[in-house]
C-alpha cells in the first residue's frame, strides 16, 4: 500500500477527529467538555468533608474500591442495603455508614480466586466537583491508599498526570450549597 492511499485511510480521519476536538475545545464554555489535570494521587473528601483521605487514580481499574471493614449486608423494608465502617487513616476516627446496594461485583483477583463485593455510591469531592461514586467495598489496610478511584468515577471529568501527585486539593462548597 503505498504512503498516499495510507495517509487517505487512516490519516484523515484521524485528523479530522483532532480538528472536530479542538473546536469543542475552543468552543467548549461547556462543563461537559472541560477535563481537568489531576496527579496519581489526590487528597479527596469524603462525608462532606468530615473525612479527608488519599486516592489513588487509576486508569487502568475500571471500578472503584473503598477499604471498609465490618461489611454486612441486610435488609430495609424490603430493599438491600449494606451496614459498613470508614476510618479516617490519618485521624483514626471511625463512622458506620448504612447505604442502599447498588449491586454485587465480581472480582478476579490475581491469583484467579474470585470475590463478591458490594457496591455502593458514596458523594466524593475531587478537586471542586461533588460526585456521587459507586465504590466497591472492601478490607483496603493492606494498602497504601484507602481509596482507589477507577476509570468510572474520573470519565469525561479528569486526565491522570502520571508523573505527578497532589495538583487539585478539594475545594467543593457544602453538600447543601452546590445543588
Amino acid at each position: 500500500m503505498n504512503l498516499h492511499r495510507l495517509f487517505c485511510m487512516k490519516g484523515v480521519p484521524l485528523l479530522l477527529s483532532l480538528i472536530a476536538l479542538a473546536g469543542l475545545a475552543e468552543a467548549g464554555e461547556s462543563e461537559q467538555f472541560r477535563l481537568e489535570v489531576f496527579g496519581w494521587v489526590e487528597r479527596v473528601e469524603l462525608l462532606d468533608g468530615k473525612f479527608s483521605m488519599k486516592a489513588k487514580l487509576d486508569s487502568g481499574a475500571a471500578n472503584s474500591s473503598l477499604d471498609a471493614t465490618e461489611i454486612a449486608r441486610f435488609r430495609r423494608d424490603g430493599e438491600r442495603w449494606v451496614r459498613f465502617t470508614v476510618t479516617d487513616p490519618e485521624t483514626e476516627e471511625q463512622v458506620t455508614l448504612e447505604k442502599p446496594l447498588v449491586r454485587n461485583v465480581r472480582i478476579v483477583r490475581h491469583g484467579g480466586e474470585h470475590q463478591r463485593r458490594p457496591v455502593v455510591k458514596i458523594p466524593v469531592c475531587i478537586g471542586d466537583k461533588r460526585r456521587e461514586v459507586e465504590v466497591n467495598l472492601i478490607d483496603r489496610s493492606s494498602f497504601i491508599y484507602p481509596l482507589l478511584l477507577g476509570r468510572s468515577a474520573l470519565e469525561g471529568y479528569a486526565l491522570i498526570d502520571s508523573g505527578q501527585t497532589f495538583l487539585f486539593p478539594p475545594q467543593c462548597p457544602p453538600a447543601d450549597e452546590d445543588g
